[in-house]
């Protein structure tokens, strides 16, 4: 492969860089070992919908990440979905107020596949940056993914945040019957504080806009280190929690999936890295960078990579 840059990773963060060099006239190439675009935005069909598995939602507060949604918005790819969720904590209930939270009713990822429009993404494998032909490289991937395909080069140095892992379960009953559990009189999601196996709590339904019965449980990254190797068998703990809090039957169908490396820890204020080696420039960005990880921080991080990269070549 050829190319003034090659972006690996079709994340968000990855499609945003490679779409801004587009625009600036630089020739860029994607590559994801996955068959579709979207990354951790990921959706997947299921009982004849799509579920987010990935991503719960995203906030705007950025004016250029700002004109994107709109965008999409405009064509009805993103729908605001709540600003107020319930907290589960100590057996009680109560109301988090918040920004507006987004969702698609296609799914997150059918927005990472929208930016992607006419971005040349090749489907396989990177194994190291040293085989790619570019004269710059960009890794829009988590640290530790990162660290294995830069091996001693000096990026290496800069690829040391830490990350925790998820296993998200779609959940599916016949009826809907936990919005009475909201002080509002509707359950859109819930942080859940204290229980050692669950985390949060999406309806999808509410946020797809199809009022499906389905939700979407996030373990505990605890949970989740425990049952890497076998995600389905974190489903009854994840279950028994959601069932004792939202006073549920047990589910019509589950299907469970594993994010090795879900979110970040501690903070990083720098929006990306970029440093050179003997046959050019590699670069990484993704929502790991930035001070606050979420999905605008990905887009912001990928765009600011795009310029600075721009700016160089």
């Amino acid at each position: 492969m050829s190319a003034d840059v090659v972006v690996v990773g079709a994340g968000l963060a990855g499609v945003a860089c490679a779409c801004e060099l587009r625009r600036a006239g630089v020739g860029v190439s994607a590559v994801d070992r996955g068959h579709r675009p979207g990354g951790r935005m990921a959706s997947r069909r299921l009982w004849d919908r799509p579920v987010d598995l990935g991503a719960s939602y995203f906030t705007v507060s950025d004016g250029g990440f700002e004109d994107a949604v709109d965008d999409w918005s405009r064509r009805g790819l993103a729908t605001p979905w709540t600003e107020t969720f319930c907290v589960l904590e100590d057996g009680e209930v109560r109301l988090s107020s918040g920004p507006a939270r987004w969702g698609a009713p296609r799914g997150l990822r059918s927005l990472v596949e929208d930016l992607a429009a006419g971005l040349e993404v090749q489907s396989r494998p990177v194994e190291d940056v040293a085989d790619l032909d570019a004269a710059a490289v960009v890794l829009a991937m988590p640290d530790p993914q990162a660290r294995r395909l830069v091996r001693d080069h000096p990026l290496a140095a800069s690829l040391d945040r830490d990350w925790e892992p998820v296993i998200a379960v779609a959940a599916r009953w016949p009826e809907r019957t936990w919005d009475d559990v909201s002080p509002s009189g509707r359950f859109d999601g819930a942080f859940v504080n204290g229980d050692p196996a669950l985390g949060w709590v999406a309806d999808d339904g509410r946020r797809r806009g199809d009022d499906a019965p389905v939700l979407v449980l996030h373990s505990t990254s605890d949970l989740a280190g425990r049952h890497l190797e076998d995600p389905a068998s974190a489903v009854p703990a994840m279950v028994g929690s959601v069932r004792r809090l939202l006073g549920l039957p047990e589910p019509a169908d589950t299907y469970a999936h594993r994010w090795t490396f879900a979110r970040p820890v501690g903070e990083r204020e720098d929006p990306y890295a970029l440093v050179g080696r003997p046959a050019g420039l590699v670069g990484v960005c993704g929502d790991g960078w930035g001070p606050k990880p979420r999905v605008e921080a990905a887009w912001l991080s990928g765009v600011a990579l795009a310029r600075e990269l721009v700016d160089r070549l």
